[in-house]
């Protein structure tokens, strides 16, 4: 019930001095470019357009900042690894996203997601090594889980969770879904409610 009560979309920041108050507990959600945030906030709040998708890698430039029911706020953050724009924009998106992450006090828990055809990459080491610095808590979410065989789902779980058993900021049980048949939604919902 809580994820179809009102979600607005507040502001896009593009800079620190321009992020929305911290008055309200917030999860944010990283990930590679073209992973699928987009698509999982909108699954995720019951909605089809409150979060733009694409299929153009690097199409959110900005930290896009929605309030769900004045109890909890989602940050949509850029996609790191590609994105088809300059080497200083990326630059810049990388640098206010990375301070984002190591510097909000409201911030809950970050939701890395991961596509679970590919797996964890370089890039998202990278982030969970700037996330465990930062002591920064986070949770690997597996998405597009429709997109791989039922016999392969287990192998691909083990794998993730392998890989991040001895982060120390990595919250231990990983999530996998699927936005566009909803399997493991209820179970992500629920973490995030937890954190309400």
């Amino acid at each position: 019930m809580f994820f179809s009560r009102p979600c607005d979309f507040v502001m896009g920041a593009v800079s620190l001095d321009s992020l929305p108050g911290g008055n309200l507990p917030e999860v944010a959600f990283a990930g590679r470019s073209n992973v699928g945030k987009s698509s999982l906030l909108n699954a995720l709040t019951f909605r089809k357009n409150l979060a733009r998708s694409s299929n153009t890698p690097g199409r959110t430039r900005e930290l896009n900042f929605f309030n769900l029911d004045e109890r909890l706020m989602l940050a949509d953050l850029p996609g790191y690894g590609y994105a088809r724009a300059s080497k200083t924009a990326i630059e810049k998106w990388s640098a206010l996203t990375r301070d984002y992450l190591r510097g909000r006090a409201a911030l809950r828990r970050v939701f890395v997601l991961v596509d679970s055809r590919h797996g964890i990459k370089s890039s998202d080491l990278a982030v969970m090594d700037m996330l465990d610095e930062a002591a920064a808590v986070y949770q690997v979410v597996l998405t597009k889980l429709d997109k791989i065989k039922q016999n392969e789902r287990q192998s691909v779980l083990e794998r993730t969770r392998r890989t991040i058993e001895k982060r120390p900021a990595a919250y231990p049980r990983v999530a996998a879904v699927s936005a566009v048949k909803g399997d493991g939604m209820a179970q992500l919902r629920a973490d995030v409610f937890s954190l309400v």
